[in-house]
C-alpha cells in the first residue's frame, strides 16, 4: 500500500512537471503583452475578448489592441493568411503520408507475415536494420537524390521520403501473424488471390493496428520540422513548424503572440492524440511492442 502511494505520488510529480510548460503557455497567450513576464501562472487580467491573441485582427478597434492575432499576423489583406496557407499544407502533407504509409505498410507486412519466399526473414531483419540508421544520415543523399531529380520545393519532395516505414511494416507483420492461417485457408478454398486476402481479410480484422499506425504517422509527418526546412523555401509550401519558426523570427519579442501561435499549431495534436489514445495503447499490446 505504501509503495503504491510513493509510486502516485512520484508519478503525480513527474506529470505536473512535463504539464507545467503547456500551462504556461495556455496562460500566455490569454494575456496583454505588457503582463506576459508577470509571474502569474493565471492570467489577471484576461485578454478582451480572450481570443484575440489567436485570431483577433486590428480593423476590429479593440481598445488597447493595435496588433493582429497570431492566425493573421502578417497577412496583407489578400489570398489567405499565413497560417492558413501553413495549416492546409500541414492537413494535405500529413494526411497524404499517413494514406501512403498504411497501404506501402500492409503490402510489406503481409509479404513478410504471410507469404513464403527465398530469403524473407533475412529480407525482414535487413529493413529492420535500417531503424538503427539515423535520419541524419541519409538527409543530404536523399537531397541531392531530389534536386537530380528536380522535385526541391515541390510537395513531393515532403511526401515521398516519408511514404515507406519500417517501424511501421513491422508493426503490422507483427499484427497479421497474430491472425489465425485459418481464415486464409478458407479463403483459398473459396477461390480468393492473396490480393483479395489482404484487402477482404487481413485487412479489416487490423483496423486497430491500422488506426495506431495512422496516429503515429499522422502526428511525426505534423511535427516534422528538420526535413521540411531543408528541402522547402516557398512560403506557399511551408508546413506549420517551419511556418511557426518563420513567425518566431519576425515575431520574437511578441511572446504573447508566439504562444498563442503554439497552441493552435498543438491543438489538432493534442485532439488527436486523446482521440486515438485507446487505438494507441490497444495496437501496442497486440503487436507485442514494448
Amino acid at each position: 500500500m505504501i509503495e503504491n502511494t510513493i509510486a502516485y505520488i512520484i508519478l503525480s510529480i513527474t506529470a505536473l512537471i512535463f504539464i507545467l510548460p503547456l500551462v504556461y503557455t495556455v496562460s500566455s497567450s490569454l494575456k496583454y503583452q505588457q503582463d506576459i513576464f508577470d509571474g502569474k501562472f493565471i492570467p489577471n487580467p484576461i485578454i478582451d475578448p480572450w481570443w484575440y491573441n489567436f485570431f483577433g485582427r486590428t480593423e476590429m478597434g479593440l481598445k488597447k489592441l493595435n496588433y493582429d492575432g497570431a492566425f493573421f499576423a502578417g497577412w496583407n489583406r489578400t489570398g489567405l493568411p499565413p497560417f492558413a496557407q501553413y495549416y492546409i499544407n500541414s492537413i494535405f502533407v500529413s494526411s497524404v503520408i499517413t494514406l501512403i504509409q498504411l497501404f506501402t505498410c500492409s503490402l510489406a507486412a503481409y509479404a513478410f507475415a504471410r507469404l513464403k519466399w527465398p530469403g524473407r526473414d533475412k529480407i525482414f531483419l535487413a529493413y529492420l536494420g535500417t531503424m538503427m540508421v539515423p535520419g541524419q544520415v541519409t538527409m543530404i543523399p536523399v537531397f541531392i537524390l531530389f534536386k537530380n531529380l528536380g522535385i526541391i520545393d515541390t510537395y513531393w519532395a515532403l511526401i515521398l521520403p516519408a511514404s515507406f516505414s519500417a517501424y511501421g511494416t513491422f508493426m503490422l507483420r507483427q499484427y497479421f501473424m497474430s491472425i489465425p492461417a485459418a481464415l486464409e485457408e478458407a479463403a483459398y478454398i473459396d477461390g480468393a488471390t492473396k490480393w483479395q486476402i489482404l484487402w477482404t481479410i487481413i485487412v479489416p480484422l487490423s483496423k486497430t493496428a491500422l488506426a495506431t499506425l495512422a496516429i503515429f504517422v499522422f502526428l511525426f509527418a505534423w511535427n516534422d520540422f528538420m526535413w521540411p526546412m531543408i528541402v522547402i523555401n516557398s512560403d506557399r509550401l511551408k508546413t506549420l513548424p517551419i511556418g511557426l519558426q518563420a513567425f518566431q523570427s519576425s515575431y520574437g519579442a511578441q511572446w504573447h503572440l508566439i504562444m498563442a501561435a503554439s497552441l493552435i499549431v498543438l491543438v489538432p495534436v493534442i485532439v488527436i492524440f486523446i482521440a486515438g489514445q485507446k487505438y494507441i495503447t490497444k495496437g501496442i499490446m497486440m503487436t507485442g511492442l514494448k
